[in-house]
C-alpha cells in the first residue's frame, strides 16, 4: 500500500450553534401560529364599505356649469351642477312682490277694521246721548200732562190736555226706539266684522304669499347642487349644456370614509367583540396591511333583512349557518386606509 495516499478529510456538518438558533426560530413561528394567529377570526366574505350618496336635482332646467369630472375630489360644500338659475330668479322677484302686495292690502284692512271700531264706539255715545235725551223729554211730557190734570178745568181747555198727552206719548216712543238703538249699537256694529273678516282674509292672502316666496327662494337655492361631504366623484351621468328633470340621477359621491363591513359565521362571534384589534389585508393591494378595530355587530342576520327573509315556522327545516356582517373601522393616520375604492374585497383577522 502506497502510504503516499492520504485519507479523505471528512466533511463538517454546520455548526451546532446554528442549528439551534434555527430550532429556537421554528419553534417560535409554531407558538406564534398556534397561539396567536390561530386565536383570531377572519372572514374571506368581506369588503370595503363607505358612504355612497347619489346627487339628483328638486328642480328641471338646463346645465350651465358643470365644474366637476369623474373620480374628481371634491370638499363638503363644492359646487357640483348649477341649473340655469334665470327662471328661478324671476319667480322668486315675483313672489316677493305678491307679498309687497298682500302686506298693502292687509296694511289697508287693518287701517279700516281700526276706523269701523271708532264708527262703533261713536255710534255707541251717540245712541247713548239720544237714549238718555228721549227718557228727559219723556219725563217733561210726563211732568206736563201731570200738572195740567191737576189744575182746574176751567184754567184749561181739552185741546191743551189732548196736546200734553200725545206729547207724552210721542216722548215714550221716542225712548222706545233711543232704547233700540242703544242695544244695536252695543250689540257691535256689523261693519267691524266685516272689516275683522277682510283682515282675516288678507292676513291668509299675506301667509300664502311668504309661503310662495319661500318656495321661490328655495327653488332659486335648489338650482345650484353642492357635495354633501368630502369625497370622490363617480358615476356622472351628466354632460354640460344637458337637461336636467326632476329627480334625476347625476352623478354619485363617495366619501372619504371608509371601512370594512365583514361578514363572520355566527360560530365566530364569541371572539368577534367590539374594541378588538383587526389586521386587514387588501386583495388588490397585496403589500398594503392595514390595521382597525372592530366598531360594531349589526343587530341581526344578512338573510334576515333580505327582501324575502326565509321562514322557518314552516316545512322541513335545513339548519345553515348564518352570517353576520360586522363593521370594522380603520386606525387613523394610516396611509393607504383612506379612499379605497367601495367594493374592495378584503380579508380581515381578529386578533385575539
Amino acid at each position: 500500500m502506497d502510504e503516499s495516499v492520504t485519507a479523505p478529510v471528512p466533511r463538517r456538518g454546520p455548526p451546532r450553534a446554528l442549528i439551534g438558533v434555527l430550532v429556537v426560530l421554528l419553534l417560535a413561528l409554531l407558538a406564534y401560529v398556534l397561539f396567536y394567529r390561530a386565536g383570531g377570526e377572519s372572514s374571506d366574505d368581506a369588503f370595503i364599505d363607505g358612504h355612497a350618496v347619489a346627487i339628483a336635482s328638486k328642480v328641471a332646467g338646463f346645465t350651465v356649469n358643470l365644474p366637476v369630472r369623474d373620480n374628481q375630489h371634491v370638499q363638503q360644500g363644492d359646487l357640483l351642477v348649477q341649473i340655469d338659475p334665470r327662471d328661478f330668479s324671476v319667480a322668486r322677484d315675483t313672489a316677493r312682490a305678491q307679498l309687497s302686495s298682500a302686506e298693502a292690502q292687509l296694511r289697508g284692512a287693518q287701517a279700516a277694521l281700526a276706523l269701523a271700531r271708532i264708527n262703533a264706539r261713536d255710534t255707541v255715545v251717540s245712541a247713548q246721548a239720544q237714549a238718555d235725551s228721549a227718557a228727559a223729554a219723556l219725563a217733561k211730557a210726563a211732568a206736563d200732562l201731570s200738572r195740567l190734570r191737576g189744575v182746574d178745568a176751567r184754567a184749561t181747555t181739552q185741546q191743551t190736555i189732548d196736546a200734553a198727552v200725545a206729547s207724552e206719548a210721542t216722548a215714550r216712543a221716542q225712548v222706545a226706539d233711543a232704547q233700540a238703538r242703544l242695544k244695536i249699537a252695543l250689540a257691535g256694529d256689523n261693519s267691524v266684522r266685516v272689516a275683522q273678516s277682510t283682515v282675516e282674509q288678507t292676513g291668509g292672502q299675506v301667509d300664502a304669499a311668504r309661503a310662495q316666496l319661500a318656495q321661490a327662494e328655495l327653488n332659486l337655492g335648489y338650482a345650484a347642487l353642492r357635495a354633501p361631504f368630502s369625497g370622490r366623484i363617480t358615476r356622472r351621468l351628466l354632460e354640460p349644456g344637458g337637461y336636467v328633470q326632476v329627480g334625476q340621477s347625476l352623478m354619485t359621491v363617495v366619501s372619504d370614509e371608509t371601512w370594512v363591513t365583514a361578514n363572520f359565521k355566527e360560530s365566530q362571534l364569541a371572539r368577534v367583540a367590539p374594541g378588538r384589534k383587526v389586521e386587514v389585508r387588501v386583495d388588490a393591494y397585496p403589500d398594503l396591511r392595514l390595521t382597525g378595530v372592530v366598531d360594531s355587530i349589526q343587530a341581526g342576520t344578512g338573510s334576515r333583512f333580505t327582501t324575502f327573509p326565509t321562514e322557518n315556522a314552516t316545512g322541513n327545516y335545513v339548519k345553515i349557518v348564518q352570517r353576520v356582517p360586522v363593521k370594522i373601522v380603520f386606525d387613523s393616520g394610516q396611509k393607504g386606509a383612506d379612499g379605497l375604492p367601495l367594493g374592495l374585497s378584503v380579508v380581515p383577522r381578529v386578533l385575539p
